[in-house]
Order: structure tokens, then sequence, then C-alpha cells
């Protein structure tokens, strides 16, 4: 079994996170939720996997983990992430807007640009495959005014940072002037240049600094194919369709003023014409759906202890089957370490062929071994991520037929993914969603 083509059956219009005094207002966030759920027709029941994250300026506020954990009440065994893991977020902008243009240019470098309201998500590509990401404090709503006016009625602490590098001052009521304006586009468009060409320059001021959250290296790729997403993203190509610019703050922010810098500019609009990926705003929504989730074979291997679902078990070693025995107590005691349960990811052989009968009986001796030896917890979920259809032999080898107390599940025929966290779904149709994040 393996997914088929995706189609989409319902996507709602993009809202603002609401907010209730610098708050995420929870009950709001229900409200959108009932009415997504009633307008597509779809009962949380029906869902095989799913995902949320919560992203740039709203993570930063104190009760981003209520909202969820509200939402994972809601819609069950999701994965859930948040803006402390902007790799991840990176990844999943890049594989759900440019992937697909990506493999159709083969041979061809991309650099996507994700810039919503709080921050940039860079991320290089080649082939459809992400080499490198990155993330900035780069966004439109760093300064919030009143629809339509210059009015200044919000500013985020990197806002502040950075009229403080600039040496302006700006206070809720005023109107920022023109002068001032152009200052704050005109570093906004600075490290976006800064970030596309690997000129460190920016960063290294103290402005750069405050505003760099994970260093991106463009590989020296530096005449990459240049694509966006997010807000600013759907801004962009809409104007590329002929569509007129929204007028000025129409979303109470500096989001048209910046899509329109980056339109004018001649490096960053490069590629604006030519190379148009799919998805444009909702990329990242896209990328977590299609592309974080895998589906294990059939012969997976349950212990008589072992329960799914299991969530949020962090990767703490990659394994090859030649590893020693040694190797494999190491590995084991870190996964001892973690009180919720870990995860072991065993590579693919160096050739991508089927392993042997002999080297899966061979690893799961030693992995029987390892168990006995170092007195690993009974009653401690431990997941095997294995490449190929050996899920069930590896396991039954590995927990000596089944009479060593073992909480162990082993799940095959999932690809590597060089990823930090794991989500192991609960079975359905003999099956079970593999979901990634904390993507390296």
């Amino acid at each position: 079994m393996g997914f088929g083509n995706p189609e989409v059956i319902y996507r709602s219009e993009p809202v603002f996170t609401p907010y209730d005094n610098e708050r995420i207002c929870e009950e709001a966030i229900d409200a959108l939720l009932d009415g997504w759920l009633s307008a597509s027709g779809i009962s949380p029941e029906q869902l095989f996997s799913g995902g949320v994250m919560i992203t740039g300026l709203a993570a930063q506020h104190h009760n981003a983990t209520v909202i969820a954990a509200r939402v994972r009440a809601r819609f069950g065994d999701i994965i859930v992430a948040t803006a402390d893991d902007p790799a991840l977020e990176s990844w999943l902008a890049f594989m759900g807007g440019a992937s697909v243009l990506s493999r159709y240019h083969h041979g061809t470098s991309i650099i996507n640009l994700d810039i919503g309201g709080g921050n940039t998500n860079q991320a290089l590509g080649r082939d459809g495959q992400v080499l490198s990401t990155g993330c900035s404090f780069i966004g439109a709503r760093h300064f919030r005014f009143e629809p339509g006016t210059w009015r200044v009625t919000g500013i985020s602490g990197f806002g502040e940072q950075l009229l403080d590098a600039l040496g302006l001052t700006l206070a809720i009521g005023d109107i920022l002037p023109v002068p001032a304006r152009e200052q704050i586009l005109d570093f906004y468009i600075a490290g976006l240049v800064a970030t596309v060409t690997g000129d460190r320059r920016l960063f290294e001021t103290k402005a750069g600094r405050q505003h760099e959250q994970v260093q991106f290296d463009p590989q020296g790729h530096t005449d990459a194919v240049i694509t966006y997403s997010g807000g600013i993203g759907e801004l962009l190509y809409r104007h590329v369709a002929g569509e007129p610019w929204p007028e000025t703050t129409c979303f109470g922010d500096l989001g048209v003023d910046l899509a329109r810098r980056i339109s004018d500019h001649p490096l960053l609009a490069r590629s604006l014409h030519t190379h148009i990926p799919e998805n444009r705003g909702r990329a990242t929504v896209y990328g977590l759906t299609l592309h974080s989730t895998e589906i294990s074979g059939t012969t997976l291997f349950l212990s008589h202890q072992a329960e799914l679902p299991l969530q949020d078990l962090p990767i703490v070693a990659r394994l090859s089957l030649q590893d020693s025995i040694e190797r494999l107590k190491k590995a084991l005691e870190l996964a001892r370490k973690c009180s919720h349960g870990a995860c072991l990811q065993v590579l693919p052989t160096d050739t991508g062929a089927t392993p042997s009968l002999d080297m899966i009986k061979t690893f799961g001796g030693r992995m029987a071994t390892a168990f006995e030896s170092g007195g690993f917890p009974a009653d401690l979920p431990l997941v095997l991520l294995v490449p190929n259809d050996c899920g069930k032999a590896m396991g039954n080898y590995a927990s000596r037929w089944r009479t060593l107390a073992v909480r162990l599940t082993v799940i095959d025929e999932v690809p590597d993914r060089t990823a930090s966290f794991v989500n192991v779904g609960a079975p359905q149709h003999h099956i079970i969603p593999v979901s990634f994040y904390g993507m390296q």
C-alpha cells in the first residue's frame, strides 16, 4: 500500500491569528476549527493523519502550547510543531511550494523564501531535495497599523530592536514617517539579499544578529532560482498573475510595501515571472500535509507490551545493520534516558539493496543481546524504524521471539529522514502513519 495522488477536497480562506489583549484567543481558535470542520464535511474520526504548525509571532505568545494541546485534543493523533523548530518550517515550505518545481527543473538550484508576519524561512533545494535551511526574523507584522493608514497600533520586540539599531523613535499612536518606513524596508530587503547571496556582513551587525534565528548557508549557489511562499509570496504571485497591488496597509502591516519592494528589486525578483511554485502562500501547510508523513508496510512488529500511538519520540541514534553490540548498547543507553520513550533509526544498506535474512538475523540477535546485558526498562517504549520490508522478522529476532520483556515496536518500509522526532500513529487498516519533524 502507498499514498496515491492527493486531491484537495476543502481549504479555508486565510484568517488573521485571533488575539485578545496580546494573547492568542483560545475560544476563537475553537470556533474557527469547528467552522472549518463543518464546512469541509469531514469528522475528526475520518482523519488518518494531520498536523498543526504554530509559527512566527504567534509562537512567541505564552499560550501557544495551550493552542497546540487544544488542537491535538480535537483531532487526536497528529503532529504538532511550533517555531522552536524553524528548520522543519523551512523544509515544509520548500516541499509544499517548490519541490515539484525543483524536480521539474532537474539540476537547478532553488532558494525558497517563506516570508510571513514574523519571520522568513529559507531553504535551498535541488532535484526536490532540501540541502540547507535557515530562519530570520524578517516579516511584515513587526509593525502594525490601522488598516489604510500609517498610525501605529503595535510593535513587536524585534521591531523595537530594529528601531533602536536604526536610531529611530516610534510609539503606539504615532504616524510612521516616510523616511523611517523606508529605512525599515531597506533593512529587510538588505537582509533578504544577504540571505540569498551568502554575504554575512549584515548579519554580523548588532541588528543583523538580533534578526537571525538560524544561519542559512546557500552553499555557493548564488545563481539559484529564487521562489517565495507565505503571505508575501501570495501577494507577489497574485501581482505576477495580473492582479493589482492591494491598498497600502490594507492588512494592517508592511506586507504590501515589502512585496512591492521585492518585486522592484533586480536580484530578488529575477525568477518571479519564470519559476512560479505551486500553492504559493499555503506552501508550509501543504508541505506538512503531504510530505511529513509516511506509511508503514504491513509487516510491522508489535511486542505484547507495545501500545500505539506514540508521540514526540526523539530519534536518539541512527544505526547500520553492521553496528557492534557495543554501539547498540550505547544507543539503548541514550534511549533509556528518555522518560516517555525513544526511537532508533536503522539506515539502508550502502547499496540500497534489501538486506539478506542473515543480516537481519544477525542484527536482531545483537540487539537482543544489548537488551539483555543493559537491563533496558520493560515499560519504556522503544521504536525501531527500518527501511525495508523486514519489520516482523527483525522484531522477532530482537525480542528473542517475544520472550524478552521489552516494549518494542518495529516499523518497516520507512525511508531515511534526517529528523529529530517522530510520531507513530495508531494502526488503521493494517498500516501506521509515521510523521517526522525537527528536520536537520
